[in-house]
């Protein structure tokens, strides 16, 4: 690490000062602005932004600091910053002798969506960050696919509950059951064909998971998965060098950002669907898939586009209702008394767009049938969402005796039998590669549509606040006129003041015409 603080540059050490300060960290001399206090006797704590200070200063701040855990976290700025100086000299240099597997990584890098897609929280504390070897001049071709299954668990999170890996010749390298070590909320075994039997006395933990991708990985090995930046996500691993077919094959009349489903791509490049309609996923198939692309490109230099189709709504969205402009007042225990019916609750992660007083959750019902009954048992008055699909403003009481109003929707449009229009499968389950992780395109379309609402919310609260505006401005406007008004006569009485004096004659003067006048008498 101090070799490193001795030749780093200074982005690195702003970066890391400004991830200390977002974390409150504390070195022998405090956090950020106490260090200054004492080590700038001239500016002292007022100029703390990382960005205008100099490298002896951000240097002396990073050496105060000596606890494993501290340094540790350092180390993986370090190398994050390492990676990402190795990608962009990666695609800076000459394509011309690039090998076919290396060209397809490119193609990964370069997508609009990777930027998106494959930012990680990295730093966090059980991430692991690959190196990136930026010295051999010779890259690897060798390549792995991995893919792997999540369950929901009762905190809103997802975890790791297998993962299958196989190399080039299709042989597996890992196949194992991963103990999620939270409670499930859910284990989608109509999506991910497992169940709490399959995961009784299973020991292997994601540490250990991340011990083995580490060692399979350490040789600059490439990385290869259909929407991989889900299973990335799900092993905490972030890994530079990665092939991920969702972005090397496209439609041929669709836009870039619709990603094309690993069933779809299977049927129209390799001739085979990876699983039949209804059927759950299985990690191994799906990895095995990914790969036979992969090598489709390589081998037989297939093309990069497939011909356009229409997708059904995944069963598994129809059996939720959408829970939304829930106020951040209420409980979320609380809303289990909000709906009938027998249902697990999904608390939705509020997205950026989103307002901060309110928040969103989904009722997960076990099929379509129990979800639809519900929403009619609902006393509400019916709506339409933006999209048209039908909702309901409900209004109940909190276990405090406080009545407040929620919104609940359904998935589908009525009569849609879980179908949704073109428009809305181009747009939302293949966007997301919904075919290969249901689990993942079902919660950004899920997010999506309540994201739509949160923003005719902003709609309608900006038209307010227009009209509002136009209030204030019209009464100002009017007041203006007023003051004017009120001007101009203060003018006029001054005016009048003025003239009133002009024409009074002094008081000696007075006292002196009437002496004249008095004289004038006498004579």
């Amino acid at each position: 690490m101090d070799d490193f603080i001795a030749t780093a540059e200074k982005k690195v050490l702003v970066e890391i000062v400004k991830l200390a300060q977002k974390r409150g960290m504390k070195g022998s001399k405090g956090d950020w602005k106490q260090f200054l206090a004492s080590y700038d006797k001239k500016f002292g704590a007022s100029l703390s932004d990382p960005g205008k200070r100099s490298i002896d200063v951000l240097t002396a701040f990073v050496r105060s600091f000596d606890k494993q855990d501290d340094l540790k976290l350092f180390a993986k700025v370090v190398q994050c910053n390492s990676n990402r100086q190795g990608v962009d000299q990666f695609l800076k240099n000459s394509l011309a002798n690039e090998s076919k597997e290396q060209k397809l990584v490119r193609v990964t890098l370069e997508h609009p969506q990777y930027p998106i897609d494959y930012s990680f929280p990295s730093h966090n504390q059980d991430w692991v960050i690959t190196k990136l070897n930026k010295k051999s001049k010779d890259k690897s071709n060798a390549m792995l696919a991995v893919d792997c299954e999540m369950v929901l668990c009762k905190d809103g999170s997802e975890a790791l509950v297998r993962v299958c890996v196989v190399d080039h010749n299709l042989e597996v390298k890992l196949d194992e059951l991963v103990n999620p070590n939270k409670e499930v909320a859910d284990y989608r075994t109509v999506i991910t064909g497992m169940s709490a039997a399959d995961l009784a006395g299973v020991t292997c933990t994601l540490a250990d998971v991340q011990k083995s991708f580490k060692k399979l990985l350490s040789d600059g090995t490439i990385l290869v998965g259909h929407s991989l930046n889900n299973d990335l996500q799900a092993l905490k691993i972030d890994h530079i060098m990665v092939i991920d077919t969702a972005y090397v094959f496209r439609y041929q009349d669709g836009p870039i950002s619709r990603k094309p489903s690993l069933n779809n791509l299977c049927k129209s490049v390799l001739g085979y669907e990876v699983r039949k309609k209804g059927s759950p996923h299985n990690c191994l198939d799906d990895a095995c898939a990914a790969m036979k692309l992969v090598l489709a490109k390589v081998e037989r230099e297939v093309g990069d586009t497939i011909p356009s189709v229409q997708e059904d709504v995944p069963d598994i969205n129809t059996a939720k209702l959408l829970l939304h402009r829930i106020p951040r007042t209420v409980p979320s225990v609380e809303l289990q008394n909000a709906i009938p019916g027998n249902f697990t609750l999904e608390v939705k992660k509020p997205s950026v767009k989103a307002k901060g007083d309110i928040y969103s959750a989904f009722a997960i019902f076990k099929n379509q049938q129990e979800a639809h009954q519900a929403y009619e048992k609902v006393q509400g008055s019916q709506e339409e969402d933006t999209s048209g699909r039908p909702q309901k403003l409900i209004e109940f009481k909190l276990s405090t005796g406080v009545v407040t109003n929620l919104y609940v929707r359904k998935m589908a449009h009525n009569g849609s039998s879980g179908q949704i229009s073109s428009k809305r499968a181009l747009e939302v389950v293949e966007s997301t590669g919904a075919n290969k992780k249901q689990k993942m395109g079902e919660k950004i379309e899920d997010e999506t549509m309540a994201d739509l609402d949160h923003c005719c919310d902003h709609l309608k609260e900006i038209e307010r606040l227009k009209q509002e505006q136009e209030k204030l401005l019209k009464q100002c406007s009017d007041q203006l006129k007023d003051i004017e008004g009120l001007k101009q006569e203060i003018k006029n009485r001054e005016y009048e003041i003025s003239m009133l004096k002009k024409c009074q004659v002094p008081e000696g003067q007075e006292k002196k015409l009437y002496k004249k006048k008095d004289k004038k008498k006498r004579k």
